[in-house]
């Protein structure tokens, strides 16, 4: 049997980082699927975490552990596929590191991810984004700061995992006119800022307190703000958007419907898919399609450039006696 801890440790702290180059959220994320996989294998196999073998790890323990994930923990199948991503990654190491799990690596890595339905994107209205936007108090430190991490999500287009790891230094120059932003893949990106966000962002640098922490934006413990703690805010101040806005109430707010509603804006001002692809620091175009299918100018231009058919009035003829008398006989069958 081989220990699972060192190899999944050297997986995490040493190949991910060093040698596939990941971002630290992906090896955060990556380190999460792996903590519940390990309390649900040691709850199914009676063991402690820290004694589970890599031999313990079977297909038949993933498909069970996935299922767990979208059964009991109640995650969609877009979260089980991402679990699942981080186990065949880590199996595609032990293919190499550990040739005695060889089949068993295979085998896993064999498994299926779930299809999920593509359903349309989630988005703000103009007028939604306005009220949001202007709901946090700019008289409070966190107000000031919410306000910016509003700005900045929606103009920027940014993930959660973007705007949590910006610092001071990533506007260049210290000037607020740009922001460089490291992506999804490591890949930079470049970006000019609205003047409105350059003052927000401004305000909060002027009563962001002096931490240890050298991120933008910092907890009310001089810390990194957390996802779930930007969550919170979000969810505080689309309540009191809503109170303009009843609109609101009916739609699931949260982080990153503020960078869909970023790239719908940006598509119907331009219209093109190339700049909404730049802007939000896309791979490829075909992850910036999906806002393609929500957007009805691209249709009605469909509709605008085809004329309607045209039914001509035709002459009726008879039909051909032998055809009449060979469907007849089928019927009769």
């Amino acid at each position: 049997m081989t220990a699972l801890a060192p190899h999944l440790t050297a997986f995490l702290r040493e190949h991910l980082p060093r040698e596939r180059n990941a971002s630290p959220h992906t090896v955060a994320s990556y380190a999460h699927a792996f903590a519940l996989l390990a309390r649900f294998a040691a709850d199914h196999l009676k063991r402690r975490p820290s004694d589970l073998a890599i031999e313990d790890i079977d297909p038949e323990l993933v498909l069970k552990f996935l299922d767990h994930v979208e059964a009991e923990r109640g995650n969609a199948a877009r979260s089980r596929n991402a679990r699942f991503a981080a186990i065949r990654s880590f199996f595609r190491y032990v293919e190499y590191k550990v040739p005695v799990c060889l089949e068993q690596a295979l085998r896993i890595r064999a498994l299926p991810m779930k299809r999920t339905d593509k359903a349309l994107i989630d988005h703000l209205t103009r007028e939604e984004v306005q009220a949001l936007l202007a709901a946090p108090d700019p008289r409070t430190p966190s107000g000031v700061r919410d306000r910016a991490m509003l700005h900045l999500t929606y103009a920027a287009g940014l993930r959660v995992s973007e705007l949590l790891s910006l610092r001071i230094a990533d506007f260049p120059d210290h000037s607020l006119a740009t922001i460089r932003i490291l992506g999804k893949g490591r890949r930079e990106r470049v970006l000019p800022l609205w003047r409105e966000t350059q003052a927000v962002v401004r305000a909060w640098i002027a009563v962001r307190s002096e931490a240890s922490a050298p991120e933008l934006f910092l907890n009310r413990d001089g810390k990194r703000m957390s996802r779930d703690g930007f969550a919170h805010r979000l969810t505080l101040h689309v309540g009191i958007a809503a109170q303009k806005q009843p609109s609101l109430l009916r739609k699931r707010v949260t982080p990153h419907v503020l960078r869909h509603s970023c790239a719908m804006h940006t598509l119907a001002a331009t219209g093109d898919i190339r700049k909404v692809s730049l802007w939000l620091g896309h791979a490829s175009l075909q992850s910036t399609e999906a806002y393609l299918r929500v957007d009805p100018a691209e249709k009605l231009a469909v509709l605008a450039a085809h004329a309607a058919p045209t039914i001509q009035q035709g002459r009726f003829r008879p039909p051909d006696r032998l055809l009449a008398t060979l469907t007849d006989i089928r019927r009769a069958k």
